[in-house]
């Protein structure tokens, strides 16, 4: 979740004037200030969790392991002070999603007690957590849900179709294999529905890159899914 408010939602105006409020007391929580190298691990699935991390800037990844091998990505985050290990404070479980830096970023290392003791002394606060978890639910929800219910080739076109149209939390990778682990597949069956696309004639690939050669036929193709 990212400190600051979203920009929509029901209590948006409301957080915007409280925000230099809680911004304040949520940095007294502070205890240190850490670095991270790319590939380093900020939280670990699995681990207590005993601090909160506070990344102003930098990209991260987030991922899920099971005891296979297989690894499913959720995407790599632009952080614009975002905030890590924020479930974990509230339901008190252990880290169910690994954080890792995909650069070099420093990064605010924040008491969790200490900030339970804030939202106990001002409860207000809360909806800055409760406003920010909901977004965020509601879009990895989103992505999971289209995991499941559509075809390996759709949800690839879908989600360069969705990053045409408006900017998204969750960015893409450079490399196909982590491109294959955020759709949940094998590098195999996700260069194949890459081709498929590129052969109907609707992406194309630019370096490492994937782009949208034609919108329009690019929608005409994810509406025959409907």
């Amino acid at each position: 979740m990212q400190l600051k408010p979203y920009s929509t939602g029901r209590f948006t105006e409301h957080l915007n004037s409280l925000y230099p409020v809680f911004r304040e007391a949520f940095y007294r929580c502070r205890i240190a200030s850490q670095y991270f190298q790319s590939g380093d691990v900020l939280l670990r699935q699995g681990q207590v969790v005993e601090s909160l991390y506070l990344v102003s800037g930098g990209k991260v990844s987030i991922n899920m392991s099971a005891v296979n091998g297989r690894r499913f990505q959720l995407g790599e985050v632009d952080c614009d002070y975002h905030i890590f290990g924020e479930m974990e404070l509230f339901n008190g479980t252990l880290c169910q999603w690994s954080v890792v830096a995909e650069e070099q970023i420093e990064v605010d290392v924040i008491s969790l007690q200490a900030v339970a003791d804030l939202l106990t002394e001002r409860p207000e606060f809360s909806l800055f957590f409760a406003s920010a978890l909901a977004f965020d639910y509601q879009d990895s929800l989103a992505i999971s849900t289209h995991r499941l219910l559509h075809p390996i080739t759709y949800n690839i076109a879908y989600d360069l179709w969705h990053r045409h149209q408006e900017s998204v939390l969750l960015g893409a990778f450079e490399k196909s294999g982590l491109e294959a682990e955020r759709f949940g597949t094998s590098g195999r069956v996700y260069r194949r529905a890459v081709k498929e696309l590129i052969d109907k004639n609707l992406i194309e690939k630019q370096g490492q890159e994937l782009r949208v050669k034609d919108i329009a036929a690019l929608k005409r193709f994810l509406d025959t899914f409907e």
